[in-house]
C-alpha cells in the first residue's frame, strides 16, 4: 500500500496574519529588551549611589 505525504497548505489570509504575528513579537521582544537593558543601568546607579552613601558614612 502506497501512501502520498502531503505538506501543510496554509491560505494567503493565514500567511499573512503569521507574518503580522511574527513581526508583532519581535517588536515586544526588543521592547523588554531594552526595558531589560535600562533596568539594568538604573540597578547599577542606585550600587554606585549606595557605596558612595556607605563611603561618606565611614568618613564621618
Amino acid at each position: 500500500m502506497k501512501r502520498l505525504a502531503v505538506g501543510l497548505m496554509t491560505t494567503s489570509e493565514y500567511s499573512e496574519w503569521r507574518s503580522k504575528r511574527i513581526n508583532e513579537l519581535e517588536k515586544k521582544i526588543e521592547r523588554l529588551e531594552e526595558e531589560k537593558m535600562h533596568l539594568r543601568l538604573d540597578a547599577d546607579v542606585q550600587k554606585l549611589e549606595a557605596k558612595k552613601l556607605r563611603k561618606g558614612k565611614k568618613k564621618a
